[in-house]
């Protein structure tokens, strides 16, 4: 292995190899205690440690990193307390995730370090964002993210590597190809015959290294990231290297050849570099190790600090609470226009009727609210298919281009996955994200990001993901199944998200003003048929209406109809035409329901019938509809009814669409109910 120091001095020299043999001596440790049984589980970095530490190394302070399990120098580089990265790894109190996760598993910003999830390609996404976010500010900054080569079999890395291409975002992608994903080979994996094949493909430049040189490392991607900081772009770099160890430390390494772990072994990036530091004279025996020692008593340091640490407590209110940002969490870098404060907002929620008013389609309440959002948070950033000078599908955002710019409404390629992922990473730099589903079915493509990165970032390392999705919905207009399915109730199972659905003009403005303001991930549900066919009245001031409140559409002491969205117009129409007088509950939010509302109006009428356009088995009304037997059944007089569509697809003859919605179905059920 051949090192050139250049003009580098000897103190950054003895700098990478401090970082190198940090990573290397925990690493040591923790196999020790995993023998002992005093560590549960161990992903492996032994051989690759040169890949992270000389690209933390090369980056600035304030730059973001994106590491997978093996990258242990990535945070020992940032210099994050080894007392509480152990702690983090043995599920205790005081690491990152307060025992909630494991492994490398985090983030933390304070190290501008953003952990992985297990599915792997997701962060890369996330890199996006945040490099979006640094180039909207106009700041001089690069974000590294890391794959594996058996990860880069994802859709995520295309995607992400696709968007960044488009967008000329400065991210560097370092693929650490060690030749197996688990036990696969790489000719298992992929046909190509190396990364840098890629590259051209995208239309970004790609360079490949030596990832268990520790010099060559930091010197190419220092040399990357300081041009990229000048000319922002991406750029694919391809590390060569190899674990020594298996993909976690129960899987062994049998599948791997004996004559390729020697020639493997010959390229130690430790013992390399440190014979040359020897060599070149940089590094005194006695100095070797007087290091070893020091960190080896840093490393028991720690250890016995993670040994002193509590366990979590379990407190499921505490639990609970964490799920979700608290209302007015807010980064320091997001901008606010001067207009109403929070508790402002909240005198417009009860005194808007005083304000003024004018007869307002559901699509244009849409995109006033949406307009008016994008002048009150100035970093408040909209993705989506066609959303720029077409104005979207739906011409929602007509105009908007001309009004905000490119920079801000901005077209982005077909992949919904990475365009989720990215309104993370500009949540992580402090802004707002909209991303804009063209069909809610089409968020089947985006569904990882949303359940397992957006949910359940803030309650993993306290980071909120300030996303809101919006999402055209519904059938009724002969779309067939893959444009008219209700997908509400995919997500209605996932803590951590919010989901809102309007049923009039009113509180589609409202409720798309407040997932604004909230600094939670709200999925914001609105039915096309509604768009263009129902007006009402819209206040033309900004406000908000809440989150978590259902509202009477009707009242009346027959019986109570629980619903939302289309349903509620379904509702009124059939009482009137039966005569029933009935309460006629819209729940506005799905989650958190107003569980509170609902008891109300049953213990009120005493009668309860649930409908949903959404299909029957498995929809939110069976969650209601258990929660009501276990709190109001004394106050029963009759069994809860749900009504829904069938358990079908949605289809596409006007006539079959008919008969799947339940319409029909709702008018025998209320008739049903009523003479019970």
């Amino acid at each position: 292995m051949t090192f050139d120091r250049k003009h580098y001095p000897n103190d950054l020299l003895l700098r990478l190899y401090r970082e190198l043999l940090k990573p290397r001596l925990i690493e040591e440790k923790m196999l020790i205690l995993l023998r002992q049984g005093k560590v549960s589980k161990w992903f492996s970095g032994i051989g690759q440690e040169a890949i992270s530490v000389g690209s933390t190394l090369a980056l600035n302070a304030d730059e973001y990193i994106l590491p997978l399990h093996r990258n242990l120098g990535v945070f020992t580089g940032r210099g994050v307390p080894l007392g509480r990265l152990f702690a983090q790894w043995q599920g205790k109190a005081t690491g990152y995730t307060k025992g909630r996760d494991r492994s490398f598993h985090f983030g933390t910003n304070e190290h501008h370090i953003v952990g992985m999830i297990s599915h792997l390609g997701p962060q890369l996404a996330v890199a996006d964002g945040i490099a979006l976010a640094d180039l909207l500010d106009k700041k001089p900054r690069v974000t590294l993210t890391y794959s594996g080569d058996g990860g880069a079999s994802e859709g995520d890395f295309h995607e992400a590597l696709n968007v960044a291409a488009v967008w000329q975002l400065p991210v560097i992608f370092l693929v650490e190809n060690n030749g197996y994903g688990l036990s696969t080979p790489s000719n298992e994996q992929f046909r190509c015959k190396s990364f840098v094949d890629k590259g051209p493909a995208y239309g970004m430049e790609a360079v490949q290294i030596d990832g268990n040189n520790v010099l060559k490392v930091y010197d190419k991607i220092r040399t990357l990231a300081e041009d990229l900081r000048q000319h922002p772009r991406p750029v694919l770099v391809e590390a060569l290297t190899f674990r020594m160890r298996g993909h976690e430390e129960a899987s062994g390494t049998k599948y791997v050849p004996t004559e390729l772990m020697q020639e493997w072994a010959a390229k130690d990036p430790v013992e390399n570099y440190e014979r040359w530091l020897i060599a070149e004279g940089v590094l005194s025996e006695t100095a070797r190790v007087q290091l070893r020692e020091s960190i080896k008593q840093e490393i028991d340091k720690g250890w016995q600090e993670t040994e002193a640490a509590p366990a979590p407590t379990p407190d499921a209110s505490r639990e609970l609470a964490d799920m979700y940002a608290p209302a007015g969490v807010m980064s320091s870098d997001l901008e606010v226009m001067s207009s109403p404060t929070k508790a402002d907002s909240s005198q417009l929620i009860t005194s808007n009727s005083e304000l003024l008013t004018k007869e307002s389609r559901f699509i244009d309440a849409i995109s006033d609210g949406l307009r008016q959002s994008m002048t009150r948070f100035p970093g408040l950033v909209l993705m989506g298919q066609d959303i720029a000078e077409y104005g979207g599908v739906f011409k929602i955002t007509e105009g908007f281009v001309a009004e905000f710019g490119k920079a801000r409404v901005r077209n982005t390629p077909l992949c919904e996955s990475a365009i989720v992922g990215a309104g993370l990473g500009l949540s992580i730099r402090g802004k707002k994200a909209m991303v804009e589903m063209q069909f809610a079915d089409f968020v089947s493509c985006g569904f990882n990001q949303i359940v397992n990165n957006l949910a359940k970032s803030h309650y993993r390392w306290g980071q909120n993901a300030d996303v809101v999705v919006r999402m055209p919905t519904g059938a009724g207009t002969a779309a067939g199944p893959f444009h008219s399915q209700s997908t509400e109730a995919w997500f209605t199972h996932v803590p951590g998200l919010k989901v809102v659905y309007p049923s009039n003009p009113h509180d589609a403005k409202g409720l798309l003003c407040a997932a604004f303001e909230d600094p939670n991930p709200v999925l914001y549900f609105e039915h096309k048929l509604l768009y263009r066919s129902l007006s009402g009245p819209v206040p033309e001031a900004y406000y908000t209406t809440p989150i978590g409140q259902a509202a009477l559409a009707q009242e009346g002491n027959e019986l109570s109809i629980i619903t939302y969205g289309l349903g509620v117009h379904w509702a009124l129409a059939a009482c009137h035409e039966l005569g029933v007088q009935a309460d006629i509950l819209d729940l506005r939010t799905l989650l958190p329901w107003d569980s509170e509302a609902v008891g109300r109006s049953v213990r009120k009428t005493g009668r309860v019938l649930i409908l949903h356009e959404d299909t029957l088995t498995g929809g939110i009304g069976a969650e209601i509809a258990a929660w009501i037997a276990e709190n109001c059944f004394s106050q029963l007089d009759a069994p809860v009814r749900r009504v829904a569509a069938l358990d079908t697809a949605v289809p596409f003859a006007p006539q079959l669409e008919a008969d799947f919605l339940p319409q029909q179905r709702l008018r025998e059920q209320l008739r049903a109910l009523r003479d019970y």
